[in-house]
């Protein structure tokens, strides 16, 4: 059986670790050449390591929220891929604080990083992928940006904005052949969840007992791994999902039903 992606090229943010490096890995596996971005090229280059030689996998150390270092980025990652068929968005971060908390540059930071950059970078695959004639652009949103959450309100309005941005381009290019959505995790098992556990310290939470309480919410009574979040990257990714446009996709062990 040939792989699901042989032949094809993606560019992946926030790829060095966690969902990202998970998605990387899945797609290596099924014949893609990735081009690695996050923030550090230490952990950029272990993780290239991992993965393959340079004719498969190619980094760049780059903060997607430096407008001008995004731009350079995506140029780059067009010279060496030739022909950009995928792109995964899934480079964010987490900031959580109740609702008052949250100080102007804290939420500018946020949304600058969840919103702006994958905005500006859909809007740069988008044009290249109109000349292709087609290919797949695979956001990584959140369950957080389908339901409120208390003391996350600007995680989720990024969520939410992300979710929306989804949907109107997938609207706008599916008629070009270039399928849009996102994947909608719930809790996964990566470095993020340390940032709920020091938010909830601030409050007096112990971080061993939160955990325990979320897993008791969660009905398969675990969290998600980040290889089932690039099972379902992957099969986006490839032509198996040709028919999919503008879906939210969730995955929360059924934490998060509908």
């Amino acid at each position: 059986m040939s792989r699901r992606l042989e032949g094809l090229s993606a560019l992946i943010t926030g790829a060095s670790r966690g969902i990202g490096f998970a998605i990387a890995r899945e797609f290596v596996e099924q014949g893609a050449r990735v081009f690695l971005v996050a923030r550090d090229q230490a952990r950029l280059e272990q993780a290239a390591a991992q993965l393959g030689d340079s004719a498969v996998v190619g980094t760049y150390a780059c903060d997607v929220g430096d407008a001008i270092a995004l731009e350079e980025m995506f140029r780059a990652a067009e010279e060496w891929a030739g022909d950009l068929d995928v792109l995964v968005n899934n480079a964010g971060i987490h900031l959580g604080k109740p609702f008052t908390d949250y100080r102007l540059d804290e939420f500018d930071r946020v949304m600058n990083i969840n919103v702006r950059s994958v905005f500006r970078l859909m809007q740069l695959a988008i044009v290249h992928m109109r000349q292709l004639q087609g290919g797949k652009i695979v956001n990584v949103s959140s369950t957080a940006g389908r339901f409120e959450s208390a003391n996350q309100a600007v995680y989720n309005a990024s969520k939410h904005a992300l979710n929306g941005l989804t949907l109107c381009a997938a609207l706008e290019n599916a008629p070009y052949g270039i399928n849009i959505n996102a994947i909608c995790p719930g809790m996964v098992n990566t470095d993020m969840w340390d940032s709920f556990v020091k938010e909830a310290a601030t409050r007096g939470v112990n971080g061993d007992m939160l955990r325990k309480g979320v897993e008791a919410r969660i009905p398969i009574g675990r969290f998600i791994e980040p290889e089932e979040v690039a099972h379902i990257a992957v099969w986006l990714a490839s032509h198996e999902a040709d028919g999919m446009a503008g879906q939210l996709i969730t995955i929360s062990g059924g934490m998060r039903m509908g």
